[in-house]
Protein backbone atom coordinates (compact mmCIF):
# COMPACT_ATOMS: atom_id res chain seq x y z
CA UNK A 1 0.00 0.00 0.00
CA UNK A 2 1.35 3.40 -0.95
CA UNK A 3 2.14 5.70 1.96
CA UNK A 4 0.82 9.25 1.95
CA UNK A 5 3.49 11.91 1.96
CA UNK A 6 3.29 13.67 5.32
CA UNK A 7 4.12 17.27 6.07
CA UNK A 8 3.79 19.49 9.07
CA UNK A 9 0.48 21.25 9.59
CA UNK A 10 -0.41 24.46 11.29
CA UNK A 11 -1.53 22.48 14.39
CA UNK A 12 1.96 21.07 15.05
CA UNK A 13 0.74 17.77 13.68
CA UNK A 14 1.15 16.05 10.42
CA UNK A 15 -1.12 15.15 7.57
CA UNK A 16 -1.12 14.41 3.89
CA UNK A 17 0.13 17.22 1.68
CA UNK A 18 -2.80 18.70 -0.18
CA UNK A 19 -2.73 18.93 -3.98
CA UNK A 20 -1.43 22.25 -5.16
CA UNK A 21 0.39 23.04 -1.93
CA UNK A 22 3.78 22.96 -3.62
CA UNK A 23 2.50 25.30 -6.33
CA UNK A 24 1.18 27.69 -3.69
CA UNK A 25 4.54 27.65 -1.91
CA UNK A 26 6.20 28.48 -5.24
CA UNK A 27 3.86 31.42 -5.75
CA UNK A 28 4.45 32.59 -2.18
CA UNK A 29 8.18 32.58 -2.87
CA UNK A 30 7.68 34.63 -6.04
CA UNK A 31 5.41 37.18 -4.35
CA UNK A 32 8.16 38.24 -2.04
CA UNK A 33 10.75 38.48 -4.79
CA UNK A 34 10.96 41.97 -6.36
CA UNK A 35 13.25 40.68 -9.10
CA UNK A 36 10.61 38.61 -10.89
CA UNK A 37 9.89 41.56 -13.23
CA UNK A 38 13.53 42.40 -13.86
CA UNK A 39 14.94 38.96 -14.54
CA UNK A 40 14.53 37.08 -17.82
CA UNK A 41 14.33 40.12 -20.11
CA UNK A 42 16.36 38.33 -22.79
CA UNK A 43 14.01 35.35 -22.57
CA UNK A 44 11.03 37.69 -22.85
CA UNK A 45 12.62 39.38 -25.85
CA UNK A 46 13.14 36.02 -27.55
CA UNK A 47 9.48 35.16 -26.96
CA UNK A 48 8.34 38.44 -28.49
CA UNK A 49 10.68 37.93 -31.47
CA UNK A 50 9.20 34.48 -32.16
CA UNK A 51 5.70 35.94 -31.91
CA UNK A 52 6.56 38.69 -34.39
CA UNK A 53 8.08 36.22 -36.87
CA UNK A 54 4.97 34.03 -36.77
CA UNK A 55 2.63 37.00 -36.98
CA UNK A 56 4.44 38.94 -39.72
CA UNK A 57 6.24 36.18 -41.65
CA UNK A 58 4.64 37.40 -44.87
CA UNK A 59 6.55 40.68 -44.48
CA UNK A 60 9.96 39.01 -44.21
CA UNK A 61 11.60 39.93 -47.53
CA UNK A 62 12.64 37.34 -50.06
CA UNK A 63 15.17 39.69 -51.59
CA UNK A 64 18.04 38.24 -49.56
CA UNK A 65 18.37 34.50 -49.98
CA UNK A 66 14.57 34.02 -50.13
CA UNK A 67 14.61 34.31 -46.34
CA UNK A 68 10.84 34.72 -46.19
CA UNK A 69 10.12 31.46 -48.00
CA UNK A 70 12.73 29.62 -45.95
CA UNK A 71 11.09 30.82 -42.73
CA UNK A 72 7.63 29.87 -43.96
CA UNK A 73 8.77 26.38 -44.95
CA UNK A 74 9.60 25.52 -41.36
CA UNK A 75 7.21 27.95 -39.63
CA UNK A 76 5.44 25.35 -37.43
CA UNK A 77 8.77 24.39 -35.88
CA UNK A 78 9.04 27.78 -34.20
CA UNK A 79 6.65 26.30 -31.65
CA UNK A 80 9.47 24.07 -30.39
CA UNK A 81 11.12 27.10 -28.79
CA UNK A 82 8.08 27.91 -26.65
CA UNK A 83 8.44 25.08 -24.07
CA UNK A 84 12.21 25.64 -24.03
CA UNK A 85 11.73 29.30 -23.15
CA UNK A 86 9.06 28.32 -20.63
CA UNK A 87 11.55 26.17 -18.74
CA UNK A 88 14.08 29.00 -18.80
CA UNK A 89 11.46 31.46 -17.52
CA UNK A 90 10.50 29.19 -14.62
CA UNK A 91 14.12 28.49 -13.68
CA UNK A 92 14.90 32.19 -13.83
CA UNK A 93 11.72 32.99 -11.85
CA UNK A 94 10.79 35.63 -14.41
CA UNK A 95 7.19 36.81 -14.48
CA UNK A 96 8.03 39.08 -17.41
CA UNK A 97 9.18 36.15 -19.52
CA UNK A 98 6.15 34.05 -18.59
CA UNK A 99 3.74 36.78 -19.65
CA UNK A 100 5.69 37.42 -22.85
CA UNK A 101 5.47 33.72 -23.71
CA UNK A 102 1.70 34.00 -23.93
CA UNK A 103 2.13 35.88 -27.23
CA UNK A 104 3.88 33.16 -29.29
CA UNK A 105 1.81 30.44 -27.61
CA UNK A 106 -1.49 32.06 -28.61
CA UNK A 107 -0.29 32.85 -32.15
CA UNK A 108 1.05 29.32 -32.67
CA UNK A 109 -2.15 27.70 -31.42
CA UNK A 110 -4.22 29.98 -33.61
CA UNK A 111 -2.09 29.18 -36.69
CA UNK A 112 -1.31 25.50 -36.20
CA UNK A 113 -3.36 24.24 -33.29
CA UNK A 114 -6.02 22.95 -35.64
CA UNK A 115 -3.49 20.61 -37.25
CA UNK A 116 -2.87 18.79 -33.97
CA UNK A 117 -6.34 17.29 -33.83
CA UNK A 118 -7.68 14.55 -36.07
CA UNK A 119 -10.16 16.07 -38.53
CA UNK A 120 -10.63 12.88 -40.53
CA UNK A 121 -14.14 12.03 -41.61
CA UNK A 122 -15.81 9.00 -43.14
CA UNK A 123 -17.28 8.34 -46.55
CA UNK A 124 -16.02 9.82 -49.79
CA UNK A 125 -15.97 8.67 -53.40
CA UNK A 126 -12.33 8.65 -54.42
CA UNK A 127 -9.02 7.80 -52.75
CA UNK A 128 -5.88 9.36 -54.22
CA UNK A 129 -2.22 9.01 -53.35
CA UNK A 130 1.03 10.60 -54.44
CA UNK A 131 4.66 9.67 -53.95
CA UNK A 132 8.03 11.04 -54.99
CA UNK A 133 9.64 7.66 -55.51
CA UNK A 134 13.23 9.00 -55.74
CA UNK A 135 15.20 8.51 -58.93
CA UNK A 136 17.76 6.43 -57.01
CA UNK A 137 15.16 4.11 -55.47
CA UNK A 138 16.73 0.68 -54.99
CA UNK A 139 13.38 -1.13 -54.76
CA UNK A 140 10.87 0.35 -57.21
CA UNK A 141 8.75 -2.82 -57.21
CA UNK A 142 8.37 -2.78 -53.44
CA UNK A 143 7.71 0.95 -53.44
CA UNK A 144 4.95 0.60 -56.02
CA UNK A 145 3.30 -2.22 -54.11
CA UNK A 146 3.52 -0.30 -50.83
CA UNK A 147 1.71 2.69 -52.30
CA UNK A 148 -0.89 0.49 -54.01
CA UNK A 149 -1.57 -1.17 -50.66
CA UNK A 150 -3.22 2.10 -49.59
CA UNK A 151 -6.18 1.11 -51.74
CA UNK A 152 -5.96 4.34 -53.73
CA UNK A 153 -8.08 4.59 -56.86
CA UNK A 154 -5.60 7.00 -58.42
CA UNK A 155 -1.85 7.11 -57.80
CA UNK A 156 0.62 9.76 -58.92
CA UNK A 157 4.34 9.06 -58.98
CA UNK A 158 7.09 11.64 -59.35
CA UNK A 159 10.82 11.47 -60.10
CA UNK A 160 10.41 8.55 -62.48
CA UNK A 161 13.42 7.53 -64.57
CA UNK A 162 13.14 6.02 -68.03
CA UNK A 163 14.79 2.82 -66.78
CA UNK A 164 12.42 2.45 -63.82
CA UNK A 165 9.12 3.18 -65.61
CA UNK A 166 8.69 -0.40 -66.94
CA UNK A 167 9.19 -1.73 -63.41
CA UNK A 168 6.49 0.51 -61.99
CA UNK A 169 4.19 -0.34 -64.88
CA UNK A 170 4.60 -4.06 -64.24
CA UNK A 171 4.18 -3.75 -60.47
CA UNK A 172 0.98 -1.72 -60.75
CA UNK A 173 -0.61 -3.33 -63.82
CA UNK A 174 -2.63 -5.83 -61.80
CA UNK A 175 -4.55 -3.18 -59.87
CA UNK A 176 -4.51 -0.21 -62.24
CA UNK A 177 -5.86 -0.80 -65.73
CA UNK A 178 -5.12 2.73 -66.96
CA UNK A 179 -1.94 4.73 -66.72
CA UNK A 180 0.02 7.48 -68.44
CA UNK A 181 3.56 8.78 -68.07
CA UNK A 182 4.74 12.21 -69.18
CA UNK A 183 8.42 12.91 -68.66
CA UNK A 184 9.31 12.15 -65.04
CA UNK A 185 5.75 12.02 -63.67
CA UNK A 186 3.06 9.41 -64.08
CA UNK A 187 -0.55 8.63 -63.22
CA UNK A 188 -2.09 5.21 -62.53
CA UNK A 189 -5.86 4.86 -62.29
CA UNK A 190 -8.59 2.26 -61.80
CA UNK A 191 -10.81 4.47 -63.97
CA UNK A 192 -10.36 5.51 -67.62
CA UNK A 193 -8.04 8.39 -68.46
CA UNK A 194 -8.61 10.90 -71.25
CA UNK A 195 -7.12 14.15 -72.56
CA UNK A 196 -3.77 13.36 -71.00
CA UNK A 197 -1.08 15.87 -71.80
CA UNK A 198 2.06 17.47 -70.34
CA UNK A 199 1.79 20.77 -68.51
CA UNK A 200 4.44 23.38 -69.27
CA UNK A 201 5.92 24.62 -66.00
CA UNK A 202 8.76 26.53 -67.70
CA UNK A 203 11.53 24.02 -67.16
CA UNK A 204 12.41 22.90 -70.67
CA UNK A 205 11.53 19.29 -69.87
CA UNK A 206 8.35 17.62 -68.59
CA UNK A 207 7.75 17.38 -64.86
CA UNK A 208 3.99 18.02 -64.81
CA UNK A 209 0.93 16.58 -66.50
CA UNK A 210 -2.86 16.60 -66.41
CA UNK A 211 -5.44 13.96 -67.23
CA UNK A 212 -9.21 13.61 -67.01
CA UNK A 213 -10.22 10.69 -64.79
CA UNK A 214 -13.66 9.34 -65.64
CA UNK A 215 -14.92 8.29 -62.20
CA UNK A 216 -18.38 6.83 -61.44
CA UNK A 217 -19.25 10.27 -60.00
CA UNK A 218 -18.14 12.21 -63.06
CA UNK A 219 -15.01 13.66 -64.59
CA UNK A 220 -12.16 14.90 -62.42
CA UNK A 221 -9.16 16.81 -63.75
CA UNK A 222 -6.08 15.37 -62.06
CA UNK A 223 -2.78 17.25 -62.18
CA UNK A 224 0.55 15.68 -61.27
CA UNK A 225 3.49 17.98 -60.67
CA UNK A 226 7.05 17.85 -59.43
CA UNK A 227 8.24 21.41 -58.99
CA UNK A 228 11.98 22.15 -59.07
CA UNK A 229 13.98 21.50 -55.96
CA UNK A 230 15.14 24.26 -53.67
CA UNK A 231 18.58 24.52 -52.15
CA UNK A 232 20.01 26.16 -49.06
CA UNK A 233 23.47 27.54 -49.88
CA UNK A 234 25.82 29.51 -47.68
CA UNK A 235 26.57 32.00 -50.46
CA UNK A 236 23.06 32.34 -51.88
CA UNK A 237 20.66 31.42 -49.08
CA UNK A 238 17.41 29.69 -50.01
CA UNK A 239 17.59 29.42 -53.80
CA UNK A 240 14.12 28.81 -55.19
CA UNK A 241 13.61 31.10 -58.19
CA UNK A 242 13.00 28.27 -60.66
CA UNK A 243 10.59 26.59 -58.24
CA UNK A 244 8.71 29.87 -57.86
CA UNK A 245 8.42 30.40 -61.62
CA UNK A 246 7.17 26.85 -62.12
CA UNK A 247 4.60 27.31 -59.35
CA UNK A 248 3.25 30.38 -61.14
CA UNK A 249 2.96 28.43 -64.40
CA UNK A 250 1.23 25.53 -62.68
CA UNK A 251 -1.20 27.93 -61.01
CA UNK A 252 -2.08 29.45 -64.39
CA UNK A 253 -2.75 26.02 -65.90
CA UNK A 254 -5.05 25.04 -63.04
CA UNK A 255 -6.87 28.38 -63.19
CA UNK A 256 -7.58 27.75 -66.90
CA UNK A 257 -8.87 24.21 -66.28
CA UNK A 258 -12.41 23.90 -67.71
CA UNK A 259 -13.45 20.97 -65.51
CA UNK A 260 -14.84 22.13 -62.18
CA UNK A 261 -13.49 19.28 -60.06
CA UNK A 262 -9.70 19.39 -59.82
CA UNK A 263 -7.18 17.35 -57.82
CA UNK A 264 -3.48 18.25 -57.66
CA UNK A 265 -1.01 15.54 -56.64
CA UNK A 266 2.71 15.94 -56.35
CA UNK A 267 5.93 17.10 -54.81
CA UNK A 268 5.74 20.89 -54.81
CA UNK A 269 8.96 21.38 -52.86
CA UNK A 270 7.14 23.86 -50.66
CA UNK A 271 4.60 24.00 -47.86
CA UNK A 272 1.16 25.58 -47.75
CA UNK A 273 2.68 28.47 -45.77
CA UNK A 274 5.22 29.33 -48.47
CA UNK A 275 4.12 32.52 -50.25
CA UNK A 276 5.95 31.40 -53.40
CA UNK A 277 3.23 28.79 -54.00
CA UNK A 278 0.45 31.34 -53.74
CA UNK A 279 -0.52 30.93 -57.41
CA UNK A 280 -1.56 27.38 -56.53
CA UNK A 281 -2.53 27.55 -52.86
CA UNK A 282 -4.76 30.61 -53.29
CA UNK A 283 -7.18 28.66 -55.46
CA UNK A 284 -6.99 25.18 -53.92
CA UNK A 285 -7.48 23.53 -50.52
CA UNK A 286 -5.01 21.23 -48.81
CA UNK A 287 -6.63 17.92 -47.90
CA UNK A 288 -4.30 17.69 -44.90
CA UNK A 289 -5.25 21.13 -43.64
CA UNK A 290 -8.96 20.51 -44.14
CA UNK A 291 -9.33 16.87 -43.11
CA UNK A 292 -5.96 15.54 -41.99
CA UNK A 293 -4.63 13.86 -38.90
CA UNK A 294 -1.72 15.89 -37.56
CA UNK A 295 0.79 17.89 -39.56
CA UNK A 296 1.32 15.18 -42.19
CA UNK A 297 5.02 15.95 -42.65
CA UNK A 298 6.41 13.96 -45.59
CA UNK A 299 10.08 14.90 -45.95
CA UNK A 300 12.69 13.70 -45.24
CA UNK A 301 11.29 10.20 -44.71
CA UNK A 302 13.81 9.35 -41.99
CA UNK A 303 12.72 12.33 -39.86
CA UNK A 304 9.87 14.26 -41.52
CA UNK A 305 10.12 17.99 -40.90
CA UNK A 306 7.94 19.53 -43.63
CA UNK A 307 5.01 18.62 -45.85
CA UNK A 308 6.35 19.43 -49.29
CA UNK A 309 4.34 16.63 -50.90
CA UNK A 310 0.81 17.88 -51.40
CA UNK A 311 -2.71 16.82 -52.25
CA UNK A 312 -4.88 19.83 -53.08
CA UNK A 313 -8.41 20.05 -54.39
CA UNK A 314 -10.81 22.50 -56.00
CA UNK A 315 -14.53 21.84 -56.36
CA UNK A 316 -14.04 18.67 -54.31
CA UNK A 317 -14.63 18.12 -50.58
CA UNK A 318 -11.75 16.58 -48.56
CA UNK A 319 -12.87 13.79 -46.23
CA UNK A 320 -9.58 12.50 -44.79
CA UNK A 321 -5.85 12.81 -45.41
CA UNK A 322 -2.85 10.92 -44.06
CA UNK A 323 0.75 9.84 -44.63
CA UNK A 324 1.58 6.29 -45.70
CA UNK A 325 4.35 4.06 -44.33
CA UNK A 326 7.95 4.67 -45.38
CA UNK A 327 9.18 3.10 -48.62
CA UNK A 328 12.65 3.01 -50.18
CA UNK A 329 12.28 6.69 -51.11
CA UNK A 330 13.48 9.74 -49.21
CA UNK A 331 9.86 11.01 -49.18
CA UNK A 332 6.84 9.54 -47.47
CA UNK A 333 3.85 8.80 -49.70
CA UNK A 334 0.63 10.59 -48.79
CA UNK A 335 -3.03 9.81 -49.47
CA UNK A 336 -6.44 11.41 -49.19
CA UNK A 337 -10.11 10.49 -49.49
CA UNK A 338 -12.40 13.02 -51.17
CA UNK A 339 -16.11 13.44 -51.78
CA UNK A 340 -17.00 14.14 -55.42
CA UNK A 341 -20.73 14.47 -54.88
CA UNK A 342 -20.61 17.65 -52.79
Amino acid sequence: MAQAYMTETGNDGSGPERPGSRFRRLLDGWRGDPGIWKRGLITAGAAVLIALVMLFHAQIPNGVGNLGSLTETFLPWLGVFIPVLLVVAVVRKSATALIALLLPAIIWLNSFGGLISDKSGTGGDLTVATHNVNADNADPTGTARDVAASGADVIALEELTADAVPTYEKALSGQYKYHAVEGTVGLWSKYPLADTRPVDIKLGWTRAMRSTVDTPKGEVAVYVAHLPSVRVKLDAGFTANQRDNSADALGEAIADEPIGKVVLLGDLNGTMNDRALNAVTSQMRSTQGAAGNGFGFSWPASFPMARIDQIMVKGVEPVSSWTLPETSSDHLPIAARVDLSS
